[in-house]
């Protein structure tokens, strides 16, 4: 796991599998809702993330974690969401 002191989070590296797939631990002190903090979520790519949030109820606002990518948390029946707007 690499470490995102800014973030607060261990995580997994997303592209050494062929699914994408990223196993996170938060630090304690990590200022995440709970629902991201012990429900598993999905990521989706998205072209417009403003538009993609809009109307959804939101629990992480738009965020830029790291250089070109944006990055909001919603939530759908319980369910934490994760989309992010990757520039290229």
């Amino acid at each position: 796991m690499v470490y995102l002191s800014h973030l607060k989070i261990h995580c997994t590296d997303h592209r050494d599998n062929p699914f994408g797939l990223q196993w996170m631990m938060y630090d304690n002190d990590a200022p995440y809702p709970e629902s991201v903090r012990k429900i598993s979520h999905i990521a989706f790519r998205v072209k417009d993330l403003h538009e993609a949030i809009r109307n959804k109820k939101v629990i992480i606002q738009p965020n830029t974690p790291s250089k070109g990518v944006l990055v909001a948390f919603i939530e759908e029946n319980g369910i934490p969401i994760e989309l992010l707007q990757i520039d290229d």
